[in-house]
């Protein structure tokens, strides 16, 4: 019964990692998705513009 209980650690962490990839994918996209994408994109063209302004900033 040894095995048993050396095995039983991993089994549960593979059945909590699984259940956590499976959730990740399907929370991606959705009925937000395009409202995330927007807040990602207006944070991506406001750092952008501020590395464009800056003087020293060198392309």
């Amino acid at each position: 019964m040894d095995y048993v209980s050396a095995l039983v650690p991993p089994v549960v962490m593979a059945v909590f990692f699984i259940g956590l990839i499976v959730t990740i994918v399907k929370t991606q996209g959705g009925a937000n998705k395009s409202k995330e994408d927007a807040v990602v994109d207006a944070a991506l063209a406001r750092a952008e513009g501020a590395r464009q302004g800056s003087p020293d900033a060198k392309a």
